[in-house]
């Protein structure tokens, strides 16, 4: 099973690509310093690995 981790967006998405916003967008972040929990599969990890400069990425 998937480890469970705890993303933070740290960084506006205002003045980045459509493409980077869609990915914050799908992951569920959608404020700055709000904390999603998700878990750690190979889509979300791909993702996350799109968009490292802007988020904040925890294990649980």
């Amino acid at each position: 099973m998937a480890q469970p981790i705890q993303v933070k967006l740290v960084r506006s998405p205002i003045g980045r690509p459509q493409k980077h916003r869609k990915i914050l967008q799908g992951l569920g972040l959608t404020r700055l310093h709000r904390p999603v929990n998700l878990y750690a599969t190979p889509t979300i990890l791909g993702a996350l690995r799109k968009v490292v400069h802007l988020v904040d990425v925890k294990e649980i």
